[in-house]
């Protein structure tokens, strides 16, 4: 299929390229049409290509040592995925399954030495997903090791409303199709703990729930639940601070409406 190359340039890794050299970059790529179920790789296959998402919403699992299946990224229209060879791998490290229909381009992964030559941004931008990706195993393994179920699934649902919300109402929705145990996944539970808790929210106006939708509809009481613990006798963890900056950022993007002092614990 024929991409256009003006939904190319409109993204911000590419909006400064000249069209001589994006051109040159596109002329090499193939256009995959992905629907909802499907896969762009499996984990353990040989990193052939590596990918950037146009349109649709990707999820990346992992099957740890003793069988669990975990989602270790959400992947959002504009992202590179993929890259094994930036992690000097020569397998894909997890499965790429679309859970909306998508739209990629991809690269032989051959190419991706001269593309970073070419276009340096595909490097950093490589480098700050690798570290945004650390960062967020960082604080999933953290929350794991710390917190309880209750926070873990808050801190969760904010990062995707973060990264993939739109404004409705006076909540975010989450703007992809996400289960229950999609969430489950993310945190580390079971279906059954992330129902209880989701349903428990919903009785609180805290969420509206669906078949595979989710609407915050509270994103500052989330965020001071995801805060909450140990802060009640006044000590406010690097988490906390986290969490209640990460709604002032959504805040900040027109999605919520904040007030000017978050509340004391």
């Amino acid at each position: 299929m024929k991409v256009d190359i003006s939904v190319v340039r409109s993204l911000p890794l590419f909006e400064k390229m000249s069209a001589t050299d994006l051109e040159n970059l596109l002329s090499h790529s193939t256009s995959r049409r992905v629907p909802a179920g499907d896969t762009v790789f499996e984990q353990g296959a040989p990193a052939s290509q590596f990918f950037l998402l146009l349109h649709g919403r990707l999820k990346v699992t992992q099957v740890t040592e003793d069988g669990q299946q975990i989602i270790v990224r959400v992947v959002h229209p504009g992202d590179l995925f993929g890259f094994a060879k930036a992690l000097q791998r020569s397998d894909y490290p997890g499965t790429a399954l679309a859970v909306a229909e998508s739209v990629a381009l991809s690269w032989p992964t051959e190419l991706w030495p001269q593309f970073i030559d070419t276009n340096p941004r595909l490097a950093v931008t490589a480098m700050q997903t690798i570290g945004q990706r650390l960062e967020e195993a960082h604080a999933r393994i953290r929350e794991m090791s710390t917190q309880e179920v209750e926070r873990r699934v808050a801190h969760a649902v904010l990062r995707l409303a973060d990264q993939a919300g739109k404004k409705e109402g006076t909540g975010i929705r989450i703007d992809f199709p996400i289960s229950r145990q999609d969430i489950a996944e993310m945190t580390g539970t079971t279906l059954h703990t992330v129902s209880r808790i989701l349903s428990a929210w919903e009785a609180k106006g805290l969420v509206e729930g669906g078949r595979q939708k989710l609407l915050v509809s509270d994103p500052h009481g989330l965020a001071l639940l995801a805060a909450h613990g140990k802060e009640r006798e006044g000590r406010f963890s690097a988490e906390s601070a986290s969490s209640l900056r990460l709604v002032k950022e959504i805040g900040a993007k027109g999605h919520i409406l904040l007030p000017t002092k978050p509340e004391r614990f």
